[in-house]
């Protein structure tokens, strides 16, 4: 289990992981519409797709040092799991009710539940 200074430093890293994508592909975009070069809009994509797995693998080693240094010792991220903390596939052998779209409010495709 996750300490809360663990999570919330994961929850920092998360998020400065998100603004330099962001920022990369803003940068990327602003290069692509500047220029007419082909040649200049692939290295501005390169250069995004660089700095996009930059910041995912800072975000990795920033994970792995909060939980060094709480003393977890564990790794696990939580877009690892499926929403009920799992591995594993949760939805084998079971029917999915919402196959059909949209919230069920006793109108519409005439299934039920």
């Amino acid at each position: 289990m996750q300490s809360a200074k663990e999570k919330a430093a994961n929850v920092a890293a998360s998020a400065a992981a998100g603004m330099e994508k962001t920022k990369a592909t803003m940068q990327e975009k602003a290069v692509k519409m500047a220029t007419g070069d082909p040649l200049q809009k692939e290295m501005a994509t390169e250069k995004k797709d660089d700095r996009v797995q930059e910041a995912e693998r800072h975000k990795q080693e920033t994970y792995e040092q909060n939980a060094a240094a709480s003393g977890g010792g564990t790794t696990e991220f939580p877009e690892d799991k499926n929403r009920y903390g799992s591995d594993d596939d949760y939805r084998v052998g079971v029917e999915d009710v919402n196959v059909a779209g949209g919230a069920r409010t006793g109108y519409g495709s005439g299934n039920t539940i």
